[in-house]
């Protein structure tokens, strides 16, 4: 991890100078840093899924549906239309924010297997690359105006004594919205890193 650190910052140095090149650079990390975690994030919902007996997946389907994640409490642009018209900066800023909710709940989603262990790790190196991102674009505006509103709790209850149904849900639920949130930020962090490509085409 220090040595992804490093890299970043030495990178960082020269994005005012040459903001297209450099700004490239760091994007490109962070979109292949969010693109693993959310494949990670499909492989181990799908492996959850997987091991449901064939009753029990119908029925936490119609309770996550009627439930939501935490990180919905972060505003964000609701569909692409409103992805494409938001500025790098803010994009940047949301994709932080849902990183940094997912630094406690992904420790309950370690344990057991080394694809589970990557996870905390990986938040941890691609939230330290998206804030040298927005302290690289940021024009002396405060991003984080209210540090208290990103203080999420647990997802739910998942951390109290939970009977084995409830586990089961709960495991379902936090998977299916960390597999949710992974997206978000790889939409979000894609697009601004288009944006840095005048003659691209950044539609969704």
């Amino acid at each position: 991890m220090d040595r992804v650190v490093l890299m970043l910052s030495v990178m960082s140095l020269g994005v005012s100078s040459q903001p297209i090149t450099d700004g490239q650079r760091l994007f490109s990390i962070a979109v292949s840093r969010v693109q693993h975690l959310h494949l990670l994030a499909q492989r181990l919902f799908s492996d959850f899924e997987s091991s449901l007996q064939t009753e029990e997946q119908p029925q936490l389907n119609k309770i996550f549906l009627q439930d939501f994640c935490n990180c919905d409490y972060i505003i964000s642009p609701i569909d692409k239309h409103e992805t494409q018209r938001s500025s790098v900066l803010k994009l940047l800023s949301i994709s932080y924010r849902l990183v940094e909710s997912w630094e406690f709940p992904s420790r309950s989603l370690s344990g057991g297997s080394a694809p589970r262990n990557q996870i905390s790790p990986k938040l941890s190196e691609l939230k330290t690359g998206i804030h040298l991102l927005i302290r690289a674009n940021e024009d002396g505006a405060e991003i984080f105006p209210d540090r208290s509103a990103l203080q999420l709790a647990p997802y739910g209850n998942y951390y109290q004594s939970l009977g084995t149904d409830e586990s089961l849900r709960r495991t379902y639920e936090l998977l299916a919205c960390f597999k949710k949130d992974m997206h978000k930020v790889e939409t979000y962090l894609t697009v601004a890193k288009c944006r840095l490509s005048p003659e691209a085409n950044c539609t969704l």
